[in-house]
């Protein structure tokens, strides 16, 4: 091999791509971070897609994982420009009948608030809450031997149960709606084995550090993780998509934050053909269509905690939203979607003119589907916050072809990188002793379609960056 121009290029400035050049950098490699668009930060972008002076997370919004992130929360990004805002109401969840549930940042307050449900909600979230300091490194990674077995064991009897089972904890209408909010960020049927881990982890964690609201935007994490980067000596360049391995100086190692439909593109050439075989069955999942909003007032919810909640889910009963996640499941699109609404203007005034609000909201939708959800969805607004059509000024909608052409690894509006159902969680991209390998040497993929997924953690780049580190630095 000639003389190689960096030790190691990072391809893609996500949460992962950066997590990983920070990790090789670190550890005092000379490391090229590109990035194909003109701005960094993959997911983590914010802009004015309405009008002036209204700042829009274009896709992550609200970040438990990323403060609960075990490499996120050891970096000094406060010195590099973030702030994080936390709401005392993480999320709230209204029910139709006018009663509410809320997880409030206090256990104790949120297992009261659900009464009848208090002692089934302490049972079940408490030991998740006093174990995850313990464990959090080994839920967010590759499958290995844990740390600490019998914390993970515990853990792991309720997270790879199904949240439908999970729901039968619960007796009332609000604890069951609550528990059906917080499984349905999977992106998967509720009936799925494995589909109550992310509520588990949403809820502990919102215990544990809250559910904040970055100042400034989404991208305020990414602009305080490029400048930590900068600051160790790191090289970025932006504007350019990588189409080839051709395409790259020379180095030693290349980390690759795509999913395995580029990653074929990029490198396929050089893979085996088990290997290859294996990317090409990989599959992805449900899409999302999703709607900024410029309002000339916060959202009128009935529901009082609706009204100060960082994140509020639309969906009413546990029923209701489970019928909604199936049928979007089977490709079809649900009258009544579950709809995932944040309104960070109502703690950071950054976000929107003196008076105004904005509000930012998803639904699932068919993978690659091009119907225009708009409708939908504000109905399921209005239903529970009569009156909001009128507060609306501006809008701005994305479908799941949107999504993609805004970032290339949202296949098919996939914003997790691939399915995380049973079939996946523990051999994503492919079945290997490592899956940040891939069969040619100095290969590495370090994105969500790695362990453990999708989500705004920069765990995936992390794990990728210490496989590298050990297997040729």
């Amino acid at each position: 091999m000639g003389k190689t121009e960096y030790d190691a290029i990072v391809v893609g400035s996500g949460p992962n791509g950066l997590a990983a050049a920070i990790t090789l950098q670190q550890a005092g490699c000379s490391v090229l971070l590109i990035e194909g668009k003109d701005t960094l930060g993959g997911g983590m972008r914010s802009e004015a897609l309405t009008l002036p002076g209204f700042t829009h997370d274009v896709c992550s919004a609200i970040h438990p994982l990323a403060i609960a992130s075990p490499f996120f929360s050891k970096l000094p990004l406060e010195k590099h420009g973030l702030r994080y805002i936390l709401p005392d109401i993480a999320a709230a969840h209204p029910l139709e009948d006018g009663s509410e549930a809320f997880l409030d940042m206090s256990l104790d307050v949120t297992a009261r608030a659900l009464r009848r449900d208090e002692q089934a909600y302490r049972h079940l979230i408490k030991p998740v809450v006093d174990t995850w300091p313990y464990m959090a490194e080994d839920v967010l990674g590759p499958l290995s031997i844990p740390r600490h077995p019998m914390a993970m064991a515990r853990f792991g009897i309720h997270a790879l149960r199904s949240a439908k089972a999970i729901s039968r904890r619960f007796a009332t209408p609000q604890g069951k709606g609550l528990w059906a909010g917080m499984a349905a960020h999977g992106i998967q049927p509720l009936s799925n084995l494995s589909s109550a881990a992310i509520g588990l982890v949403l809820m502990a964690n919102a215990h544990l550090k809250g559910w904040p609201v970055p100042v400034g935007g989404s991208q305020s994490i990414a602009n305080a993780l490029v400048s930590y980067f900068k600051s160790l000596g790191g090289a970025i360049q932006t504007g350019f998509f990588v189409r080839s391995l051709r395409d790259l100086p020379a180095s030693k190692a290349v980390l690759l934050d795509v999913t395995p439909r580029q990653l074929l593109q990029i490198a396929g050439h050089t893979f085996s053909s088990l290997y290859t075989w294996q990317l090409q069955r990989y599959r992805y999942g449900m899409g999302v269509f999703k709607i900024d909003w410029a309002l000339n007032g916060p959202v009128p919810f009935t529901a009082p905690a609706c009204r100060i909640a960082g994140t509020v889910h639309l969906g009413n009963t546990f029923d209701e939203i489970a019928q909604s996640e199936y049928e979007t499941s089977t490709g079809r699109h649900a009258d009544k979607p579950f709809v995932l609404l944040a309104q960070q203007s109502v703690f950071d005034p950054t976000r929107a003119p003196a008076g105004h609000h904005t509000a930012w909201a998803y639904c699932h939708v068919p993978h690659g589907s091009t119907r225009d959800m708009t409708e939908a969805i504000e109905k399921q607004v209005e239903r529970f916050a009569p009156g909001f059509r009128d507060r609306i000024i501006a809008r701005h909608t994305m479908n799941t072809v949107q999504m993609h052409e805004h970032n290339p690894n949202y296949i098919g509006g996939d914003i997790n990188g691939g399915v995380i159902d049973l079939g996946q969680l523990f051999t994503r991209p492919a079945l290997r002793l490592s899956p940040y390998r891939t069969s040619a040497k100095g290969i590495y993929i370090c994105s969500s379609s790695t362990p453990p997924g999708g989500g705004v953690h920069g765990m995936c780049g992390f794990h990728a960056a210490r496989r590298a580190l050990s297997d040729i630095f």
